[in-house]
């Protein structure tokens, strides 16, 4: 009897566009049935001003309604254009392209780095990412391809850096080493919602100072170990790949060691490097220069109609944070000419406007992705639902009568839940400060470390969320360096190589909240846990 071997089914891979292009089909469906079974939410919203809430019926918008079509339809250029992370990403590429064309980071990194231990690479790499949160998304647009070069100029896989570059902003936004935009967001409503039970109550921007100090080097150790044990392991290249590791590694360091002999006596290289170095300390003096005020032509980069220099540097209006990317762009641009002056790579301005177009050719991917997540994202946050959800978890909260370690333990449980929906932090807090913090408060929990708890949660969840505006750019970078182009590296993909980082960091979150409320810690200057 002939027998029939059995057929493996081909696995059919979405590419991260089409994704996107269903994700959005599955939310405008989604929506109308929940608004057939007229799915709602109350919750308290808190006047500012008036230090009173107001009930706020929130209910679910039909996208397949009248309104809806005509909302897709008439946004769908404004969303694209809106999409920050894009405009960021593009400006900033302007500079870094001119940088990697003229070959300053390949001798920089072989010259400079070649010797250092990979660990200290990739924790250097989620400790910038992580403190980067203090200009908002930056490190998204900036930082994730420069993970790719970094890598790769260190004989090691691109897509662990892109990986490692964004683990180390999503997961670790909200803690830095300086009070950053964060913080003057979510003030307002902490402090807001603490006066309801106590109308005297202050809190400074110095609050969660010295907790987010000490976090923010310690979640950068825990997710360097969580990068190089498990994180590189799956994203290891195919099999022969591995059977020749051994050798590839010593190739790699042989090449390096051949290149630091070649700048040492390559004159234009080593004058190339030193107009770079000049030039980089130039750029930076005057950065620093425009962030000092009340020097002449000084204090360009701040909002001079704040009281506070915090609230210069990052208030709502700050020009810092709205010129940021720019200035990256500026500084790699004008090394990048310095180095490739001196190294004789560039000539001409032709050969500058060639080298930036040359690395932007890479992204027409992104854009495509950008477009398509651009309208997903802004498509599910018309629909309401992920307010709907916070709201209920606020109102779960709120009906619990626990004590402060459980209480806290299910504050972070909800608050990572309702991040998968709405990313931003202070629309998060915006609903659930006013249940969070007068709930702590009456356990003897202060405020402050309410609002450190929010930070938590936040960070907790960020990354694995596609409705995360710098996951786009995370899946279009890892789709630009993967070289199977027949098998697109999927959102599903891109999310489980994250999956590991996320187990690790979300338990190392819980467990160093919980011990540093048990240890009473201060948080800041003459601020505690308790009250």
């Amino acid at each position: 009897m002939k027998k029939t071997g059995k057929r493996k089914l081909k696995k059919f891979k979405l590419y991260p566009a089409t994704s996107f292009i269903l994700l959005t089909i599955f939310i405008i469906i989604l929506s109308a049935i929940l608004s057939f079974f007229d799915v709602q939410a109350t919750y308290n919203k808190l006047d500012l001003n008036n230090i009173q809430l107001k009930s706020t019926l929130v209910v679910v918008k039909n996208m397949l309604s009248y309104d809806g079509v005509k909302y897709i339809i008439s946004n769908a250029a404004i969303n694209f254009i809106s999409f920050t992370p894009l405009s960021m990403m593009l400006i900033s590429l302007l500079g870094i392209s001119v940088a990697v064309s003229s070959g300053f980071f390949d001798i920089f990194i072989k010259r400079n780095l070649g010797e250092i231990n990979t660990k200290f690479i990739t924790f250097l790499l989620l400790f910038i990412a992580t403190i980067s949160s203090l200009i908002n998304e930056v490190g998204y647009a900036v930082l994730i391809p420069l993970g790719a070069i970094f890598y790769q100029a260190k004989g090691r896989n691109p897509l662990v850096g892109i990986v490692t570059a964004f683990c180390g902003v999503s997961f670790g936004y909200g803690i830095s080493v300086f009070i950053g935009s964060l913080d003057i967001s979510l003030i307002p409503y902490t402090q807001a919602s603490a006066r309801l039970i106590d109308p005297t109550f202050h809190i400074s921007l110095t609050s969660n100072l010295f907790i987010i100090i000490v976090l923010s080097i310690i979640l950068s150790i825990i997710g360097t170990f969580a990068i190089e044990n498990f994180v590189t392991k799956s994203l290891k290249r195919k099999r022969e790949r591995k059977d020749i590791s051994y050798t590839s590694e010593i190739e790699i360091i042989d090449y390096i060691n051949e290149e630091q002999t070649k700048i040492e006596t390559n004159k234009y290289e080593k004058k190339g490097l030193k107009y770079a170095y000049i030039s980089s300390i130039i750029v930076i003096f005057i950065f620093i220069y425009m962030l000092i005020p009340n020097l002449p032509f000084s204090g360009i980069l701040l909002d001079m109609k704040e009281k506070t220099y915090v609230n210069q540097l990052f208030g709502l209006n700050s020009y810092l944070q709205d010129g940021f990317t720019y200035m990256v762009a500026i500084f790699f641009l004008i090394i990048g000419i310095a180095y490739g002056i001196g190294a004789k790579t560039i000539k001409s301005d032709k050969d500058i406007i060639n080298g930036s177009n040359q690395y932007m050719k890479n992204i027409v991917e992104i854009i495509t992705i950008i477009f398509f997540a651009s309208q997903f994202i802004a498509v599910f946050k018309e629909t309401n639902i992920g307010t709907i959800i916070t709201a209920w978890g606020a109102n779960i909260i709120s009906e619990l009568s626990w004590g402060a370690i459980p209480l806290i333990i299910i504050i972070l449980l909800v608050g990572t839940i309702a991040d998968l929906f709405i990313t931003t932090p202070t629309s998060k807090w915006i609903i659930l400060a006013p249940v969070v913090v007068p709930k702590l408060m009456q356990l003897n929990v202060s405020p402050q470390f309410s609002q450190m708890l929010l930070r938590a949660s936040d960070s907790m969840a960020n990354g694995i969320t596609p409705l995360l505006a710098g996951f786009a750019i995370y899946i279009g970078y890892l789709n630009i360096y993967n070289k199977d182009k027949e098998n697109p590296i999927t959102i599903k993909k891109s999310i489980s190589y994250i999956m590991p980082y996320f187990g690790i960091i979300s338990l190392a979150w819980i467990v160093l909240i919980i011990g540093w409320y048990i240890t009473g810690l201060p948080l800041g200057p003459n601020v505690y846990p308790t009250i």
